[in-house]
């Protein structure tokens, strides 16, 4: 069944469940966001890469108007709720400044053991964060959809997110994100040898008389 709901495309990917802090300034998305606010409306961010649509994208909705400038411009936080398939693109829709569209919100596909590769995949989150030296800040026992959760936290591409965002089962997007980090950890770990040898550079060293 389609929709036509108003867009806001934005250079990004926004994942179901993700919250999104906004600064609004230009007149097409202050109407829009306005429109949403009076009507309680949702509206849709297509992802825009290499100056295209692609076709994906997700709706949000208004969580809080966080300040309203004198000047009109304001500061809303949303969050993603589900994917959607762009279908048709209208800029303006009639009547409006601003652009939206006809979209096919996307169901998930039957997915018996969404978590089948949760447990590898948090052990090589643990060992990237760990070369990184940065602390975690996620608890997958938390909620569903956990690859969401991390995919803007493990060095993707935007085309990768994408990628991402185009993939309707759980399982799937966690296989992809093992499969990146298998390529990631490596190099990580490369670059923290090199840097521990730079640092190790011109000091002196206790080292081991070889035999011969």
């Amino acid at each position: 069944m389609e929709t036509v709901i108003p867009f806001f495309p934005l250079g990004l990917v926004v994942y179901p469940g993700e919250d999104l802090n906004l600064h609004v300034f230009e007149p097409r998305y202050r109407q829009l966001v306005n429109e949403c606010l009076e009507e309680e409306k949702t509206f849709g961010i297509p992802a825009f890469i290499d100056n295209k649509l692609p076709g994906y994208g997700t709706e949000v909705h208004v969580t809080t108007l966080h300040q309203r400038y004198d000047d009109g411009r304001m500061d809303v936080k949303t969050k993603g709720l589900r994917v959607f398939k762009l279908n048709e693109f209208q800029n303006p829709l009639p009547g409006k400044l601003y652009a939206g569209g006809s979209v096919q919100f996307i169901q998930p596909s039957p997915d018996p053991t969404p978590n089948q590769y949760l447990a590898p995949l948090l052990s090589r989150l643990e060992r990237l964060y760990d070369l990184l030296q940065i602390e975690t800040d996620y608890n997958p026992k938390k909620a569903t959809d956990f690859s969401y959760r991390i995919s803007h936290k493990v060095g993707l591409s935007i085309e990768q997110e994408y990628e991402i965002l185009t993939l309707d089962r759980e399982s799937d997007r966690q296989q992809l994100l093992i499969q990146h980090l298998d390529k990631v950890i490596p190099v990580v770990a490369d670059m923290e040898r090199t840097k521990e040898r730079i640092r190790l550079n011109g000091h002196f060293k206790n080292l081991d008389p070889l035999t011969f």
